[in-house]
């Protein structure tokens, strides 16, 4: 009874946390994106603009929650959800200290990949119930997007798991003691993270929604909290791949230790979370067919050859 006390409680704090930090993460970017283009930011709605996410909760709740009468109602009400729904059950297996996760599966990585997989559902449903061609649009650019880059963040994950010889992200972070795979799997970083940026269809991938081209893409038609749902679901997608990228090639939560594991795994992602703002500040946004050839033609072959060398680099370590 205890242990299923202890598991209840952990979901809570998990839960409780990714939002708050999802919420504060809207404050964060607008006031990181004015300093570094030297501009005011929020400074109006509290001290240094900090109610500004209160005044922007405020809103979403007292607009208008309208369903275009043309829309696929059920599914334009079911499509919001499935986004945070997906990158909350994929922070399941995410171990944020010693102790401190979930679920410790053996298929951690897959269980992942399965759940980011998942998560393309929401912008084609939304993007096809709002029975708008830009939302259509805009679903099938997210679509192939985060289908194609998948194919990319998987392949740059494999030679992490050949160097832990495993699935489980504890065993993988155990595996960095003595070396970070930051130093011996730096393509393989690389190719995650630009895939990482693809699936969050973040600055400069944000084609999906390309304003200047397809008003706001697939959630043209969402307002009130089902756009907020969009939104948010977006900022814990942010933290997800961050604290992934630290689990995976930045040894989780090992640090010197004058720290608690939890406040170095907390501090890494915060670097990574600042680096996802930054982009957005300095990145102009390619176009769609570029997008697409610089996954197919350049990362592919750059991931398998990663793939193909630290193959070859283990079975000659393991003779």
């Amino acid at each position: 009874m205890s242990t299923m006390i202890q598991y209840v409680l952990m979901i809570v704090i998990v839960l409780l946390t990714l939002t708050t930090i999802a919420a504060w993460l809207i404050w964060l970017e607008r006031r990181m994106l004015a300093l570094w283009q030297d501009r005011y930011g929020p400074n109006r709605a509290g001290p240094f603009g900090l109610l500004i996410v209160v005044a922007d909760t405020i809103k979403l709740f007292f607009k208008e929650d309208w369903i275009p009468p043309f829309a696929d109602k059920t599914i334009f009400v079911i499509a919001p959800p499935i986004i945070g729904t997906t990158v909350l059950m994929s922070f399941v297996i995410i171990p944020f200290a010693p102790g401190i996760l979930i679920a410790d599966l053996n298929i951690g990585l897959l269980f992942f990949l399965a759940m980011s997989s998942l998560g393309v559902y929401s912008i084609v449903l939304g993007g096809w119930a709002s029975n708008n061609k830009y939302s259509l649009l805009g679903a099938l650019r997210g679509a192939s997007q985060m289908i194609s880059y998948e194919v990319f963040m998987g392949l740059s994950l494999m030679g992490v798991v050949m160097l832990s010889g495993s699935f489980r992200l504890t065993d993988i972070v155990i595996a960095q003691k003595g070396c970070w795979f930051i130093i011996t799997q730096p393509v393989g970083f690389v190719i995650f993270m630009i895939a990482g940026i693809a699936e969050t269809h973040r600055l400069p991938f944000d084609i999906p929604e390309a304003e200047s081209e397809l008003v706001a893409g697939f959630h043209s038609e969402y307002s009130g909290m089902k756009f907020g749902m969009f939104f948010i679901g977006e900022y814990m997608g942010i933290t997800l791949i961050s604290s992934m990228v630290v689990t995976l090639f930045f040894g989780g939560w090992l640090g010197p230790a004058f720290l608690p594991p939890l406040v170095w795994f907390t501090l890494k992602t915060f670097v990574f979370i600042l680096f996802f703002i930054l982009l957005r500040a300095s990145l102009p946004r390619p176009r769609y067919d570029q997008l697409m050839e610089y996954g197919w033609k350049i990362l592919l072959p750059v991931a398998l050859l990663n793939l193909i060398i630290t193959g070859g680099i283990v079975l000659m370590m393991n003779k």
